[in-house]
């Protein structure tokens, strides 16, 4: 009867396995360029996905959520700046000018075609989502309350202002806000786009050089066992795997850098911007709203000083523009001309509130909505245009960089996959050399 011993011996199990794969020195060879060939892959497979998801995170930070943050914003400024155009409007008295009515049309349509756009491009759970139902739903019926202050207005029905400054309050306290926080959504969106895209793939990096580590010692213990220096497989392996690791160090790196300067010089000064020309519009709504109220309530004055102190005061967001574009002489020279213009608004808005404080409404009117040099309507122009030229060139500077920040790793992943699967292909053809030199 056979012992237990025996049975034991003859059993399969892992040591038995192991035993039999590492039984002789051919098979020690052949288990060991098995295990190498597939480290390699596991590198190559690793390292396409790492490069790979980065790859479409800066798509999605070149294609998606900053265009989405842009519109976002474009969208605020539709908003404030039709209400700043329907009191213009309402301010002319029943003789509201053709550019002022084709200002107020083209700020509600482009808000409408923004929201859809945005709409179109969000799923049910985008965290913007729901600012973007809300102001679907409410624009057509601030507009609605507009044309009914206009109408009323133009009847000499003194109910029409009562009618704006309610449509006027709705989008301040709550479209405006709304606004706001589908922005904050979209940039906060961007952020997280930014940091996936800008992340080094460690877990890749890590295992590559664990790959030319195993291969360099493999090789040591060929030359050791056969005296021959050279082995054209592994030796081909190795040059394989030392490139695909350099070419993701290297490639990823400069990506990285690329879509670092794409946000610091392009994506972050276009944000200050942004908020500046929001801050900006709700200045001059509430030097409108001022007037249109008739010296009935102070909030609109108290508005004034609020927004006026966050778009220009000390750490204000002309100021933040200024030290954000400190280093790019185009959009320094905007804003420049910006924080000028804005210091000729608040000297002129200070005469024009004296004005109207001292009962003398027509010249305050004029002061404000008036078509010549000096008046605050001017002012208000020249600063929105700087700070639109200082935008323009901003997001040109974002795309540039983006785009050589995605391009670095445009061919990464394919030839990264391609040069991994030539190492394993060099590791097994090596080795079964050396294994027929024992036949």
């Amino acid at each position: 009867m056979p012992s237990q011993r025996g049975r034991q011996d003859k059993s399969p199990g892992a040591g038995g396995l192991t035993a039999r794969l590492t039984a002789t020195p051919p098979r020690r060879l052949q288990t060991g360029a098995v295990l190498l060939a597939l480290l390699a892959l596991l590198f190559g497979v690793l390292t396409v996905w790492q490069v790979s998801s980065r790859s479409a995170a800066a798509d999605n930070v070149v294609n998606h959520s900053q265009p989405l943050s842009n519109d976002a914003a474009q969208i605020f400024r539709s908003l404030a700046d039709a209400d700043t155009t329907a009191a213009t409007g309402f301010l002319q008295a029943g003789q509201e000018t053709a550019a002022v009515r084709t200002q107020y049309d083209n700020d509600i349509a482009t808000a409408s075609q923004l929201l859809t756009k945005a709409a179109a491009q969000s799923g049910s759970g985008d965290p913007g989502q729901q600012w973007i139902t809300k102001l679907n739903a409410e624009l057509p019926v601030y507009a609605g309350l507009v044309e009914t202050a206009k109408a009323d207005d133009r009847q000499g029905i003194p109910l029409g202002g009562a009618y704006l400054r309610y449509a006027s309050g709705q989008m301040q306290n709550q479209m405006l806000t709304e606004a706001q926080n589908l922005y904050q959504a979209e940039t906060k969106r961007l952020n997280s786009d930014y940091s996936d895209a800008r992340s080094l793939p460690w877990a890749a990096l890590g295992l590559g050089v664990i790959l030319l580590v195993v291969l360099v010692r493999a090789q040591i213990r060929l030359f050791r066992s056969t005296n021959r220096v050279f082995n054209l497989g592994m030796v081909l392996a190795t040059a394989c795997a030392t490139i695909a690791l350099l070419w993701l160090a290297v490639g990823q790196t400069v990506s990285s850098s690329y879509l670092a300067d794409s946000d610091t010089k392009g994506a972050a000064p276009l944000q200050m911007l942004n908020q500046a020309e929001i801050e900006a519009l709700k200045c001059r709504a509430a030097e409108n709203l001022n007037l249109v109220a008739r010296g009935s309530t102070t909030a609109y004055e108290t508005a004034w000083d609020a927004d006026s102190a966050k778009l220009a005061g000390s750490g204000g967001y002309l100021a933040q523009a200024q030290s954000n574009t400190s280093g790019d002489a185009t959009a320094q020279q905007a804003v420049n001309a910006a924080v000028a213009s804005f210091h000729s608004w608040q000297s002129r808005h200070d005469t024009a509130h004296g004005a109207n404080q001292n009962g003398d409404y027509a010249t305050a009117v004029n002061d404000t909505i008036g078509s010549g040099s000096g008046t605050i309507d001017a002012a208000f122009t020249s600063l929105k245009g700087s700070l639109d030229t200082a935008a323009a060139h901003e997001q040109d500077q974002f795309t540039n960089l983006a785009d050589s920040g995605r391009g670095a790793t445009s061919l990464l992943a394919p030839g990264a996959g391609g040069l991994t699967v030539l190492a394993a292909a060099g590791v097994v053809a090596g080795v079964n050399r050396r294994v027929a030199e024992y036949r």
